[in-house]
Formats: C-alpha cells, sequence, structure tokens
C-alpha cells in the first residue's frame, strides 16, 4: 500500500481515531490474520461467528501493526468506523463475516474505501487494474496474466481466488508506487457483485472467459448469470478494452454493453486473438499456432486441459494490449507454472499412480473439461482412468440433470471407473447406468473416506485419478489421502467465495 497517515486513513474511511496519533503512518501490509502482519501495517478487525478479531487487536499492535481498522473502540491505537445505515451494507459482506450487529460489513466498508482510494490514487500513474470474471477458469486465467505481465512490470495478483468483498480490496492494498499492474479476479452470487467489485478497484482491461451454470440456482438461468457477468465491461471507461471469448455467444453479446474497445478471443476465425492447429500431447498438454494483429507464434502449454487454450487467448490478449510480442507471449506461456492449489494440479507417485487433484471447486462447464482431460490422458496410453466425483452445489431445479448428465458423459468418454461420493451426487451415478455402465464401473460410496478407503484397495500402479467436487464436499481430502502425507494449504478459505 501507499504510504498514509492514520489521520488520511481516517478521513478516507469516514471513521475515527481512537488512542492514536494522527501523524502515525502506516508504512507496511494490510492484514486481517495477526500471523501476518509486517511492521507497520494495519490490523483490520473482522467479527464473525467464531472468532472476533476485536479481541486480537491488543496482539495486533504487540505484532507491529501501526494501528487497528474497527468498528468498535479496542485497547489499540485504532480507527473507529462508523456503522452502516439501514440498508447500506452490502449482502455479501454480511455473510462473509457472519457477525450479526451488521459491524463487520462496517469494516469491509471501510476497506473497501481505502483500497479504491489507493487503487485511484496509483491509477493517476502507471497502475493499470486487469479484472477477470467467467463461470469457470478465473482463478487459473488470473494466474496466466499475472505471469505474463510480471516481465513487463511489477505486478500485483491474488493468491488463489481470493475474489470476494475482502479478498479484493486486500489484494488491491498490496499495490504500491511500484506496481504497474493490479491483476484481479471478481466473483459473484448475485445481481450487483461484479458492479460492486468493480467500483472498489476500477478497471481499465476487463476479460469475461464463459457463462456457464456455476450458481444458476441462485442467479434463475445462464441468461441472469450473463447479465451479472456482463458488470465488468459495463464499468470499463472509453480508453479500456474489453476481452471477450467470441466462442460463447453470451459473452460475445456483451460487446453492445460496453463502451469500451472489444477484443474477442477464441476458435473462431474472426476472432482478433486466436488458436489455430490444437493438438493435445499423452498429458493432455495443448499445443497450438498463436494468432493476433501483431504477428504469429506456437506455444505449447505445459497445463493439463484443452479448456486451457480458451484462458491462455484471453490472457494473451491483455499481454499484447500492455506491450508484449506475440513471441514474447509465446515463450511465457510456454514456460507457465501452477500457481493456485488444487486445481488441476497433477502428480504422479513413485507407484506411477498420477492424481488430478482439481478439487478446489465444481461446476458442469469445468468438470466436463476435468473429465476431458482425463480421457485425453488414458485414451492412447491404455492407463486406466478413475474419476471420483462429488456434488456439484447451487445449481438449484437444474442439479438433478446436471448431475446426471456428467454421469453419462464420464461413459462416452470411456472413462474406465466412475467413484461417485455422497447422496448430494447420486444422480451422477444413476446416469452412467442408464448410459451403459454395468456392474462395478460406477461405485456410489457415501462419504470421502469410503471413497479414499475403496482407492487405497483398488488403485493399481498407472492408473490415472481424477478427483472433483464443489468445495463443501472436501474432496481435497480424498486427494490428499492418495498422495504423501503434506500440510494441507487452507488460507485461502475465508478470502475465498468460491463464487461464480
Amino acid at each position: 500500500m501507499i504510504v498514509l497517515s492514520l489521520a488520511e486513513i481516517a478521513d478516507v474511511v469516514g471513521g475515527r481515531l481512537h488512542h492514536a496519533d494522527p501523524g502515525t503512518q502506516v508504512t507496511g501490509s494490510v492484514e486481517f490474520d495477526t500471523r501476518k502482519l509486517t511492521p507497520g501495517g494495519l490490523f483490520v478487525a473482522l467479527p464473525g461467528e467464531q472468532v472476533d478479531g476485536h479481541d486480537f487487536a491488543a496482539q495486533a499492535v504487540d505484532a507491529g501493526a501501526a494501528a487497528v481498522l474497527a468498528a468498535r473502540e479496542v485497547d489499540a491505537p485504532a480507527i473507529v468506523v462508523p456503522p452502516l445505515a439501514p440498508g447500506e451494507a452490502h449482502e455479501r459482506s454480511v455473510a462473509l463475516t457472519g457477525d450479526k450487529d451488521g459491524s463487520g460489513a462496517a469494516v469491509l466498508a471501510a476497506l473497501a474505501k481505502l483500497a479504491r482510494f489507493v487503487v485511484q490514487r496509483l491509477a493517476e500513474g502507471n497502475l493499470t487494474v486487469v479484472g477477470v470474471t467467467g463461470s469457470s477458469g478465473k482463478t487459473s486465467t488470473k494466474d496466466v496474466i499475472a505471469q505474463l505481465l510480471e516481465p513487463l512490470g511489477p505486478t500485483v495478483a491474488p493468491p488463489g481466488s481470493f475474489n470476494n468483498e475482502l479478498g479484493h480490496p486486500w489484494t488491491a492494498l498490496r499495490a504500491d508506487a511500484e506496481t504497474r499492474h493490479l491483476v484481479l479476479e471478481l466473483s459473484a452470487r448475485g445481481p450487483g457483485h461484479i458492479a460492486h467489485l468493480a467500483e472498489i478497484a476500477p478497471p481499465k482491461i476487463g476479460v469475461v472467459l464463459n457463462v456457464g451454470s456455476a450458481h444458476v440456482g441462485e442467479f434463475g438461468s445462464r441468461e441472469g448469470i450473463a447479465k451479472t457477468k456482463g458488470e465488468l465491461v459495463e464499468a470499463l471507461p472509453e480508453d479500456g478494452v474489453a476481452v471477450l471469448n467470441l466462442d460463447d455467444p453470451l459473452v460475445a453479446a456483451m460487446a453492445s454493453r460496453t463502451k469500451a474497445r472489444v477484443v474477442f478471443v477464441g476458435e473462431t476465425a474472426s476472432a482478433q486473438v486466436r488458436a489455430e492447429n490444437i493438438t493435445l500431447d499423452d498429458e493432455a498438454r495443448a499445443s497450438f499456432r498463436l494468432i493476433t494483429p501483431a504477428g504469429e507464434a506456437d506455444v505449447k502449454l505445459p497445463l493439463h486441459g484443452e479448456h486451457h487454450v480458451g484462458n491462455a487467448l484471453s490472457a494473451a490478449a491483455v499481454a499484447l494490449e500492455l506491450g508484449a510480442t506475440p513471441a514474447e507471449i509465446a515463450t511465457r506461456l510456454s514456460g507457465l507454472e501452477r500457481r493456485s492449489a488444487r486445481r488441476m494440479e497433477v502428480v504422479t507417485r513413485p507407484d506411477g499412480v498420477t492424481i488430478l487433484n482439481d478439487s478446489f471447486n465444481a461446476n458442469p462447464e469445468s468438470m466436463r473439461a476435468g473429465l476431458k482431460a482425463l480421457a485425453a490422458m488414458t485414451r492412447e496410453s491404455g492407463r486406466r482412468s478413475w474419476a471420483v466425483l462429488g456434488v456439484m452445489g447451487e445449481l438449484g431445479a437444474d442439479s438433478v440433470t446436471a448431475h446426471d448428465e456428467i454421469g453419462r458423459l464420464v461413459v462416452r468418454l470411456n472413462i474406465a471407473k466412475l467413484v461417485v461420493i455422497g447422496p448430494e451426487a447420486a444422480a451422477m451415478h444413476q446416469g452412467a447406468f442408464q448410459e451403459g455402465s454395468w456392474g462395478e464401473e460406477s461405485i456410489l460410496v457415501p462419504d470421502v473416506g469410503a471413497a479414499a478407503a475403496l482407492l487405497h484397495d483398488q488403485l493399481r500402479p498407472g492408473d490415472v485419478v481424477l478427483v472433483k467436487a464443489s468445495k463443501a464436499a472436501g474432496l481435497w481430502r480424498v486427494a490428499e489421502a492418495l498422495l504423501e502425507p503434506r500440510k494441507s494449504d487452507n488460507s485461502e478459505e475465508r478470502s475465498n467465495g468460491g463464487d461464480a
């Protein structure tokens, strides 16, 4: 964050100082976790259902914080923010903090004001804000964009999926006077959510990847989802750029909703940035010819799954806008690293069993992409394929049909074994059976423990296992159980909504 005095911050957020020197400067990071505070930082005291950050105010200052951003007076130097007026609290903020009196929402509103102030000041200089949204692939694409932009200048992007009312301003406040690119992921569980996030850190470049059926139960329809995703391009300025997936009609139609210049990407021949001659190797890694108005280059992605081609094209379009050449982009795309955990994380055990851990989240579109990658990795090699799948959440009235379709797709892709976990996902098992599975090809087990036990008993060297479900299903525990013991990283859970 840029250096600001406590008096300046109080003025920005509309708060008052408590036991604090107005001239004290915040020179460190803004954190809601006392373990991550740096000297001179600002501690954000968030109340919640289980733990109240206000109780750790003194501890935060002892750890080096210059002050605390709080909803009430604490035993430490603080900026106390006022309560929100009735109806002023953003509903997702209230849901995120879980506090009963709205004080958490008040703190988040103050954090948003601070982030907007900092971003606007930096945007007056050399900062470019890039926003990414879509029903699937947001986090992976955000990671790719960051890797393409880092050689062009200091770049800030969130770890994992810090994409909600807490993670979004927290990430924006990582930017400082040296930062040239701020890459942000925007999620939504309802209308107005993306517009709200775009107000916190106004984007200059907006990327819309796709419109799927994630959280269709909350939006009502794919058209409802598209309306909300399009809030990103509506937020762009006239001198901005909207990067739109021409292969998705609902995304392509968003061109009429923005005053910014539009760049289409995809496999469609009329896309300005497109992929031709796509091939997959025996690990489902795509190679293609990158075609752009500035030239062409060959790309060999190290990421698993053909769906990464579209993500790479969107990232390439952003990098082109910010000064990279096609050759530079191709080189960087071919050298990508996976940065976010449990998203097509491919690990091979010493005995030759390969685990595709894509357990962070799931919707019908990402489930199909994962299954196609699994099929591609085993089709020519003859290795036995396993799809270990759990429930896809928040599909509303479409839930049974969507799960049934995934079970049928498993059979059509000739995947050898399907393990369906939990009664909520039972329609997958029934769909596989109706499509033509028989005997023990499809197995319905009650829980994660039963799935892990089954796999331990039946896996053999050379098998390839995809593990995927919505985050709440906890299937990451299956993947962890199949790999050598290692400490799992749950640091994203509070700041990531896992949203659409």
